[in-house]
């Protein structure tokens, strides 16, 4: 049926009409916009998984050539790192807490693993960090 105020003869209005895949200038044919092209690579992205399993060989590797882990062990590695990291970082934030900063420092964390680890522990860990820590202002 013909729309009111269509001047074609076959009484179709012009803009009505389906682009065809011969019209270069079709909506069809365009390049998708960056935005748009970004949106799908991201939709293909795995997520990856919340873990340290990656990180264990490479410090093993480190301290004993040749050996491996199995994958109980590697999960049972897993819970402990993240069991002490949530155990810091709830000291530490405790602490900022307490003096009433809304930033967790370095200053908070050490004091946090001074608390939290025992004896000796605490201090090759405190040490470790320093280095870490100097090692990343000196690449930055």
């Amino acid at each position: 049926m013909a729309e009111p105020g269509c001047e074609t003869p076959s009484g179709e209005c012009p803009g009505t009409e389906e682009p065809t895949a011969a019209d270069p200038k079709s909506p069809k044919h365009e390049q998708p916009s960056r935005q748009c092209r970004r949106r799908r690579r991201h939709r293909r992205r795995r997520r990856r998984p919340n873990s340290f399993a990656a990180y264990f060989p490479r410090v093993l590797k480190q301290v004993h050539e040749g050996l491996s882990l199995s994958q109980k062990t590697v999960s049972i590695l897993d819970s402990f790192v993240k069991d002490i990291f949530e155990r810091i970082a709830d000291e530490a934030s405790r602490l900022a807490r307490s003096t009433k900063c809304s930033t967790i420092t370095t200053r908070e964390i050490q004091t946090a693993v001074r608390l939290l680890l025992p004896g000796e522990i605490g201090k090759h860990a405190e040490s470790e960090a320093t280095k870490a820590i100097i090692r990343y202002t000196v690449c930055r």
